[in-house]
């Protein structure tokens, strides 16, 4: 087992993001901005409030929101200003798609709707079997029109990846014209799991954690970041 702060051959990213370096590959981006940064250790903390939880998970998620958008498409419109008229660049939020894996996932969504309000919501229900860890569909909903559309998959956790892996598969079926997923954490199983299934999707990350403890959850990590945002155990 390498050291917390070791490079392990197999580690998808290089090295483990919670070092605080800068971490990027073709298939997993690692967001260091120092306010993502900062947010994330105050989330981490096990005395955190419910409402403090909720709070920080809201403002984190739209600073990950600039980065995971910043290479959305944009068209020229023609605008007046107070001087004169000019074409300028528009994104068009509507072709965006948040797909968010219940429940956790919707602790990342408003703050994503704040900085492209005009998006579409799907929502995919999983739980994870606690004997297998095996994910369990119970929800799909889907806007129309996917394949003129860009999802962005939420769920604050990529520890064995099997609800990624399961939420992405059925999300395919709707033929998007892209896919990405977000998460606030992952840990280096789960990202070697996801990326054998769809090597395609790029995954962004706060931070690649060391590793999952004997029941699946990632340490150093933060706990369950459902419980945690809803206030259930």
């Amino acid at each position: 087992m390498a050291a917390p702060h070791e490079p392990r051959a197999d580690d998808p990213v290089g090295h483990g993001a919670h070092t605080g370096a800068p971490c990027m590959t073709a298939a997993v981006h690692v967001l260091t901005h120092p306010l993502v940064q900062h947010k994330l250790t105050l989330l981490r903390r096990k005395d955190l409030s419910t409402s403090s939880f909720r709070r920080l998970m809201h403002e984190i998620s739209m600073l990950m929101a600039y980065e995971v958008t910043r290479d959305m498409p944009t068209q020229l419109i023609e605008i007046e200003t107070p001087l004169e008229t000019m074409r300028s660049p528009v994104i068009d939020g509507k072709k965006t798609v948040f797909v968010v894996i219940m429940r956790a996932g919707s602790g990342f969504l408003d703050g994503m709707l704040e900085v492209v309000p005009g998006a579409r919501v799907g929502h995919v229900g999983l739980y994870r079997d606690p004997r297998t860890l095996v994910a369990v569909e119970y929800y799909f909903k889907m806007p129309h029109g996917m394949p003129e559309r860009d999802a962005i998959v939420l769920d604050p956790m990529l520890a064995t990846g099997n609800s990624a892996v399961a939420a992405v598969e059925r999300l395919k079926a709707t033929r998007p014209r892209s896919i990405r997923l977000v998460c606030l954490l992952a840990a280096p199983e789960g990202l070697r799991h996801f990326h054998a299934h769809h090597p395609d999707v790029p995954v962004y990350t706060a931070a690649v954690d060391r590793q999952l403890d004997e029941h699946g959850y990632i340490v150093p990590g933060l706990g369950d970041a459902g419980d945690r945002l809803f206030g259930t155990k």
